[in-house]
């Protein structure tokens, strides 16, 4: 999904002091075109690694699930719970770190972190310790998400601001596909070795091997921040730092009564997202096993193919989102982006439902590429509705509620409830195709009925703040 910055409002007041002051942030030369892109590669770098140490388990269930004995469920604690649990909770403590301290710093800590703890996730011989592990996992993450973005709003101008967030977009697609490609590399590529017997630490099989050497290249990553420029804070005084009183924060009782009394608004785009993001999370994390246990493609032939298929359909699916909304402003409809949503969810249903039901795996992959291209036609459309009727000063912090509510019941309860569904209604582990037909089909209809019913009251209060926010 797409993340939006608001930057606050600049302020135009002159600056007054006495002789020698200091130079104000926003008087100063912004970093040089090289130094800014250099830092979005970086950033796009860090992503990359991100989904590799993140995205490798969904490949490794069947030999995780056989040598340790774990149930469905209990792979799927580890794929969403686990890594969401500190990820949730430490997000706002790390958020206020990184206005405060060197976010250059705390990045690479936090790849350190996340790097380190997907190793250790390659000496566990039990279910807990790769629980911790991947719990270690979040905590790292949980540090770059806000780094990141405060960064780029002080390497770019505001009217280059959307460009720079545009391409590290980009960078997370090519994120998402390399690292299913790398990661079924890497598999591949240790799956035939025999067990390797450590000093101290006993017998590692191939899949623990995998662990640890996907976790190599974060650490290598963390030294590699070092090299990107601290930029100087702007801003300041728009974020309540300085002299404008009317820059200070907006109470957080405020904010959720703004939301509160615009509830037919935002309860169906806060609901519509919690809907859909457990089929679309759980095809995710289990999409790569059913291709496994199902058609019996091997971890590297799946990790090649899903990879294909984001790097190729994801770009223009992105594209034609946030196009066919434009157009849809021009055209008059005030609904725009919360019209081109509910399109997405109703396209991407069929595909994401049909999938598992394919007789071929050729045919299940060109329903996956469908439902994909569809799905991917939403996050820029549904983040601009959510930033187009929010007060400037409030969009951070309803921004903040709207990631909590993907984190926790997207990535956090999603693989949970498709693994409940294999576990207690199919009793049958190679069933985990029809348990993401059913969560699909069930609750990909209510995702865009509740959206239906945010139609008329979002173009109403588009029309009644428009200029104002």
């Amino acid at each position: 999904m797409a993340t939006h910055l608001s930057t606050g409002e600049l302020n135009t007041e002159p600056v007054t002091g006495a002789p020698g002051a200091q130079t104000p942030a926003e008087e100063k030369p912004w970093p040089s075109r090289g130094r800014a892109w250099y830092a979005v590669f970086m950033f796009a770098l860090v992503l990359c690694v991100n989904f590799l140490d993140r995205g490798i388990l969904p490949l490794l269930v069947v030999p995780i699930k056989r040598d340790l004995g774990l149930t469905d469920t209990q792979i799927s604690l580890l794929m969403g719970f686990a890594f969401v649990m500190f990820y949730v909770i430490l997000g706002l403590p790390i958020a206020r770190l990184v206005d405060r301290s060197s976010r250059r710093r705390i990045m690479a800590i936090g790849v350190a972190l996340w790097s380190g703890a997907t190793a250790l996730c390659g000496l566990a011989n039990t279910f807990v310790q790769l629980f911790l592990a991947r719990v270690g996992v979040g905590v790292g993450e949980a540090c770059v998400g806000p780094a990141t973005y405060s960064m780029l709003a002080d390497l770019f101008p505001r009217e280059q601001l959307a460009r720079a967030v545009s391409v590290l977009n980009f960078g997370f697609i090519a994120g998402i596909g390399l690292s299913a490609i790398m990661g079924g590399a890497v598999i591949g590529a240790l799956e035939h070795l025999p067990p390797v017997v450590l000093p101290f630490i006993g017998v590692l099989r191939s899949w623990q091997l995998t662990f640890l050497v996907v976790g190599i290249p974060g650490l290598l990553v963390a030294l590699l921040m070092d090299t990107v420029v601290e930029p100087v804070r702007r801003d300041l005084a728009a974020a309540g730092v300085g002299a404008v009183a009317g820059g200070r924060s907006i109470p957080i009782r405020d904010v959720v009564r703004y939301l509160w009394t615009n509830r037919a608004v935002y309860g169906p785009m806060y609901g519509a997202l919690a809907l859909q993001s457990i089929p679309s999370q759980g095809a995710i994390s289990w999409g790569p096993t059913f291709f496994i246990r199902v058609h019996h493609w091997t971890p590297r032939h799946v990790g090649l193919a899903f990879g294909t298929v984001v790097l190729l359909v994801a770009p223009f699916a992105l594209m034609a989102g946030g196009l066919l909304a434009e157009r849809l402003m021009k055209r008059g409809y005030n609904d725009a982006n919360l019209r081109v949503q509910l399109l997405a969810i109703c396209l991407w249903i069929p595909g994401a439902a049909l999938m598992p039901m394919m007789p071929t795996p050729t045919l299940a992959l060109t329903a996956f590429g469908v439902s994909l291209f569809f799905a991917m036609m939403a996050p820029g459309p549904q983040n601009a509705a959510l930033q187009s009727v929010t007060p400037n000063r409030m969009r951070g912090q309803a921004t903040a509620l709207f990631l909590f509510v993907f984190n926790i019941v997207g990535f956090g309860c999603g693989p949970t409830v498709i693994a409940l569904i294999t576990d207690f209604v199919f009793h049958d582990d190679t069933r985990v195709g029809s348990a993401l037909t059913l969560a699909t089909a069930i609750l990909g209809p209510l995702s865009a009925w509740a959206l239906f019913l945010g139609l008329k009251p979002y173009g109403r209060l588009i029309a009644a703040t428009a200029g104002k926010h």
